[in-house]
């Protein structure tokens, strides 16, 4: 009888730099993340010192410019890079993959002044960052948020609430939305706010079905002064940074779901190898391979999906109804696939003794943040039809 078991994902990079990166990625996931990621999950330890080290070793600045601090590599290595640290342990892969959303702004639209400044520590001083759209009132309906910058000379005050905020009271730092005009769209400005910034605070975190280790909470404005040097972009320019920025946020939640997604069929491969049911192993049972292709299948399936908009993205090509697919696409497959994964499993499935009851309670979120799915499936139908008539 041949082996059965999982197999390294044979990917597709570039380079051999990026080849190399992948096997330090997956030395450092092995040796700082798996023996611990159960265990923490559950007491909801949130692992700043991974965090540290990854700054450190310069994987929260994949994306970014060199001359920054970044590490100056394509979408297609970063997007990889996030799924091997999101199968180890989503609180870490999310946890980048928010970081590289909150630094988009200020390396997209900063002046260079503004980039020389902040940018460095951002990236690779050991700070973390935090991404301040949504409100308890404005989650999908970003452009109705109600938090308030009022200016007076060079400094801003900010005034309300955000909600829903991953890194929520450990952040050093925090990208916030405000209004500083009239209603929609236009009247939004996109500030960056230290996280010790005096009348800033942060609710407790939320309880959470998963990713326990990560912490989500509101984030209070209250008075907090902003001087206007540390204003991103234009005045108004704010939403439209904003949904730049979620555009590339879409497909690191994309990517983090097929590393959820194969960490499910990983420990569902290992499982099956070693269990014997009638005398034989479950690995040899027909409707088990079949669920097990199903499962390999759309992970596959996911993973070119998400890696063809970053290949967009890397060529300055149009890429937002790919990365709505791929967000759209990725999450679902990776709720269907850790769902089956615990049906394979059975009664030990679901049971904390295996993780992929945790796999499937993390699959969930996946499907709401940065954009529930049904908003990419209304990006998208925008996209193939046009907005909708009013």
């Amino acid at each position: 009888m041949t082996d059965h078991g999982p197999q390294p994902v044979d990917r597709q990079l570039p380079t051999e730099e990026a080849r190399d990166l992948i096997s330090l990625v997956r030395e450092m996931v092995q040796r700082e993340i798996e023996p611990n990621a159960s265990s923490e999950e559950d007491a909801g330890h949130f692992p700043r010192e991974v965090f540290a080290l990854l700054s450190a070793s310069g994987l929260l600045a994949l994306p970014y410019a060199e001359e920054f601090g970044g590490g100056d590599q394509p979408y297609e290595v970063y997007l990889q890079v996030l799924e091997e640290l999101a199968a180890a342990r989503l609180t870490v892969g999310l946890g980048v993959s928010v970081h590289t959303l909150a630094c988009h702004a200020l390396a997209g639209y900063g002046t260079k002044e503004q980039r020389a400044e902040h940018l460095p520590a951002m990236l690779g001083g050991g700070l973390l960052g935090a991404y301040c759209l949504s409100e308890p009132a404005s989650g999908s309906d970003a452009a109705s948020l109600r938090t308030r910058a009022t200016r007076q000379g060079d400094t801003w005050t900010l005034e309300g609430t955000k909600a829903w905020i991953t890194h929520g009271g450990v952040a050093d730092f925090y990208t916030v939305l405000a209004r500083t005009g009239g209603e929609g769209a236009h009247g939004i400005t996109a500030f960056l706010v230290p996280g010790d910034a005096p009348g800033l605070s942060a609710a407790a975190p939320e309880r959470k079905m998963g990713m326990k280790g990560s912490p989500t909470a509101q984030i209070h404005f209250d008075g907090v002064q902003v001087p206007d040097a540390r204003r991103i972009g234009e005045e108004g320019q704010g939403f439209a940074i904003a949904l730049s920025a979620l555009d590339s946020g879409r497909l690191g939640i994309a990517a983090c779901a097929i590393g959820v997604a194969q960490a499910a069929l990983d420990e569902s491969l290992s499982y099956v190898a070693e269990r014997r049911q009638f005398g034989r192993p479950l690995a040899d049972f027909q409707g088990l391979r079949f669920m097990l292709a199903d499962m390999a299948t759309q992970i596959e399936a996911g993973r070119a999906l998400y890696l063809t908009a970053a290949r967009l993205r890397d060529a300055g090509l149009p890429f937002s109804k790919q990365a709505a697919m791929a967000k759209l696409f990725c999450t679902d497959a990776a709720m269907k696939v850790t769902t089956d994964a615990v049906q394979l499993l059975g009664g030990y499935g679901y049971t904390v003794d295996f993780p992929v009851e945790r796999y499937m309670r993390e699959a969930k979120v996946l499907q709401i943040v940065e954009g529930t799915n049904q908003i990419q499936r209304m990006v998208v139908a925008r996209h193939l039809a046009g907005p909708e008539s009013r």
